[in-house]
């Protein structure tokens, strides 16, 4: 049975969000209104541990009411990208369900609401790549479909690495690779790697080792390592 609802349901994250205004973009005319959705209401049609499902009757910036659906995990994505000192990164490879293909992504994981993000990046890089670092930088946040979904994403950089044990959750079959970092460039642009934070990160990587936002030696190695 379905769980009405008056408001879209919040989370810590969105709380959170709500306090930290977002930057707007350069060309955005800040004395200019922007459009905006109206939620007239709506309610819970499912609900697990991971993610609810709401759907509402909303009035659209045209002024059209629209039934919208909208999946709200119930944890923050979180990616991280671990640079080692000779210009290779670490990739985890795993079965994924509901593409029912297998990818090779970075570690990741989902930090839930109320956990600092941080801590459950770091958590994911010793569980599933069997690495911890002393030297970490954010590259990116996103929002992923967002469209249809609250889910949002935050990732970063790591290198001065050193392992640790491993410890996958018990749905995953763990292969872990390592690769130089252009060769992971290379394979994205071939198409063979699609997850979408490993993309944006390590796109956003290249960016930052060229402009020099990253240690010069880092860089270096990252750039030439083929």
């Amino acid at each position: 049975m379905s769980e009405p609802i008056e408001n879209p349901p919040s989370d810590g994250l969105a709380e959170a969000d709500a306090r930290e205004v977002e930057p707007a973009p350069s060309w955005q005319d800040p004395a200019t209104p922007l459009p905006q959705w109206t939620d007239l209401g709506g309610e819970v049609v499912h609900d697990s541990p991971w993610m609810s499902l709401t759907r509402h009757r909303a009035t659209a910036p045209t002024g059209r009411t629209v039934d919208y659906g909208v999946v709200r995990p119930k944890s923050m994505a979180t990616g991280v990208l671990p640079l080692h000192d000779d210009g290779t990164v670490t990739l985890v490879g795993q079965a994924r369900f509901a593409l029912g293909n297998y990818s090779w992504e970075m570690p990741e994981g989902g930090a839930p609401f109320g956990e600092d993000p941080f801590d459950g990046v770091r958590r994911e890089l010793a569980e599933e790549a069997g690495l911890e670092a002393r030297s970490w930088r954010e590259a990116v946040r996103m929002e992923l479909s967002n469209s249809i979904t609250t889910e949002r994403a935050v990732c970063w950089l790591a290198w001065d690495l050193r392992p640790v044990a491993t410890a996958p959750d018990p749905t995953e079959v763990i292969a872990v690779a390592r690769v130089p970092f252009m060769s992971l460039i290379a394979e994205i642009g071939r198409g063979a790697v699609r997850d979408s934070l490993t993309v944006a990160t390590a796109y956003r990587a290249y960016h930052m080792a060229r402009e020099g936002l990253l240690p010069g030696w880092l860089a270096h190695a990252m750039l030439t390592r083929v």
